[in-house]
């Protein structure tokens, strides 16, 4: 079996998803298994995976199921993946040509300490430039909630078997809850990051992406969203922190339209003081999604 899997969700994107392909074809490790979980896509990726399949460069794992979301994608993936580490490159992105191999020489050296969840290193854009900030060198170990205090995006390579620990991501009906931080969140309960500054993804932020629509997933996604915030809150490490994130709470549960779940969460005592606060937010977004239709209307 190979030592790891580069998982790819993807939704009709079979105009950019050769990229992936002819990167992970340039691996100078082929220690790894690309598997592919078509969210539902009604272009022609399943014609384009079977036409890779053919040419026999890459061990290629394909599975279709009906739209579920991104986590939805994560959900399934993370379910059948069998190997000892998973690494998620997006459709729109790809691996630099030593990308597998600089992670498994890495993790040879941390792979028998029980206390490491996986590694974690930097994304940059198609020029080089790395996206936002390094790791400190004197730095061994990091957790999900530190990395997110250092500026710009980064790529995670975590043990399967810790994410089928924490996992599934919770999914509700109808929302396709973006959050992907929910689970490593809990991951820091229990298990610490290696930080390197290695790349491991060259990303492009495509229009349609999740990058793009913050806006749009928040409004989609109420309910999922204060699932979130109520492990935020859950897990803060300071009063500013804990109302911060009931604010957001708030305001999700008024799109939601579940009044009753603001003054009956366990958090009663921060979300009550930061209702009228969750109300200006809910009202700023709704009229930012009110003024997004009308310049729609007006073009």
């Amino acid at each position: 079996m190979k030592t790891i899997t580069v998982f790819t969700p993807t939704y009709n994107r079979a105009f950019c998803l050769d990229q992936v392909y002819e990167s992970l074809v340039r691996q100078t490790s082929k220690d790894f298994t690309w598997l592919i979980v078509d969210d539902g896509s009604s272009d022609n990726t399943k014609e384009l995976v079977d036409s890779w399949g053919l040419e026999k460069k890459l061990e290629i794992q394909y599975v279709y199921q009906e739209n579920k979301g991104m986590l939805g994608a994560h959900n399934t993936a993370h379910s059948v993946i069998g190997t000892e580490l998973t690494i998620c490159i997006d459709s729109d992105d790809y691996m630099p040509g030593e990308g597998i191999e600089k992670i498994l020489e890495l993790w040879k050296l941390h792979r028998h300490d029980k206390t490491v969840a996986g590694l974690v290193g930097m994304d940059c854009y198609k020029d080089g430039k790395i996206i936002g900030d390094s790791f400190p060198e004197s730095l061994p170990f990091i957790t999900y909630r530190e990395v997110n205090k250092i500026k710009g995006d980064k790529k995670y390579v975590y043990r399967t078997e810790v994410l089928k620990e924490f996992g599934p991501y919770p999914v509700v009906e109808g929302e396709k809850f973006p959050a992907q931080g929910y689970l490593y969140r809990l991951i820091d309960s229990k298990y610490r990051l290696v930080p390197v500054n290695e790349t491991f993804c060259v990303v492009e932020y495509l229009p349609d992406g999740n990058s793009f629509n913050k806006l749009k997933s928040y409004l989609k996604n109420p309910n999922g969203f204060a699932i979130h915030r109520l492990l935020l809150m859950e897990t803060a490490e300071s009063i500013p922190e804990k109302f911060r994130n009931a604010i957001h709470y708030v305001s999700s549960c008024l799109i939601a339209k579940k009044w009753k779940n603001i003054f009956t969460n366990k958090f009663k005592s921060v979300t009550i003081p930061a209702f009228p606060f969750g109300v200006v937010l809910y009202l700023y977004l709704r009229n930012r999604k009110d003024g997004a239709v009308n310049r729609n209307l007006n073009k």
